[in-house]
């Protein structure tokens, strides 16, 4: 499905990590946290580049040895806290195209989720290939029920159920299935994302990602749950298989 589309692979790590600092490049399991996300990219059959793209020297060095490309620096204004994401995707596909090779397809891969298979960016892009998507997110069955568990509350302590049942359900069992958003993965077509998207609503499809793959790292306690399953299961399955960017 791949064969005539050029797919780069792309993790984004600035250097400016608040709440972990050194988060990107902090060892786990022996490994620098975004070595996990470049083997993720490697074990892929359909991506022929990886790229990183920082604003740190230090993780570029890292990156580089784990097995990327690191062809060009982020710019500081695109590093900050305050920073859309979505720019520093845009600059990082101008340089592909200033280069002369700009790719059909765009894959994301988080350094902040390392427990990702390569086979989760495959489902991702296979699901890209087969619909009109403009891209593909990675969902995982939500712990909370907005239904059921979440509300909202005033100042005087007054709360209400956030989300209103169908008419005619009133059991869990029969709620409507919610799922939350990770950060395992994000397929996109490039001209939906430098053109910021067409005249219409986006057409943005999602694969369900089990909830033992889809933990993201913010903080050390989420850091250290990752080396906990980790250690407990072992990190063989996570190694990246041949494939077309191996």
């Amino acid at each position: 499905m791949y064969e005539d589309k050029l797919c780069y692979g792309y993790v984004f790590a600035r250097g400016g990590s608040k709440g972990l600092p050194g988060k990107n490049i902090k060892s786990l399991a022996g490994r620098p946290l975004i070595a996990y996300s470049i083997e993720s990219l490697r074990g892929s059959r359909h991506v022929d580049r990886i790229i990183v793209s920082t604003d740190s020297e230090d993780i570029a060095r890292v990156a580089r040895d784990c097995g990327a490309e690191t062809p060009f620096m982020r710019p500081a204004e695109l590093a900050s806290d305050t920073s859309p994401e979505i720019l520093s995707w845009r600059h990082a596909l101008s340089e592909a195209a200033m280069e002369g090779r700009l790719p059909e397809i765009m894959v994301v891969a988080p350094a902040t989720s390392p427990l990702r298979s390569p086979e989760d960016i495959d489902a991702a892009l296979d699901m890209l290939a087969r619909t009109s998507a403009d891209q593909v997110i990675s969902v995982t069955p939500a712990s909370r029920n907005p239904y059921f568990n979440m509300v909202t509350r005033d100042e005087d302590g007054r709360s209400r159920v956030f989300a209103r049942l169908p008419e005619g359900i009133h059991r869990r069992q029969d709620a409507p299935l919610v799922y939350d958003q990770t950060t395992v993965v994000y397929a996109s077509r490039t001209g939906f994302i430098m053109d910021g998207g067409p005249n219409r609503e986006p057409d943005v499809r999602s694969i369900i990602i089990p909830a033992e793959r889809a933990l993201d790292i913010d903080t050390q306690l989420d850091f250290d749950f990752a080396e906990f399953i980790m250690e407990r299961r072992g990190t063989s399955d996570l190694r990246p298989k041949p494939g077309k960017g191996a």
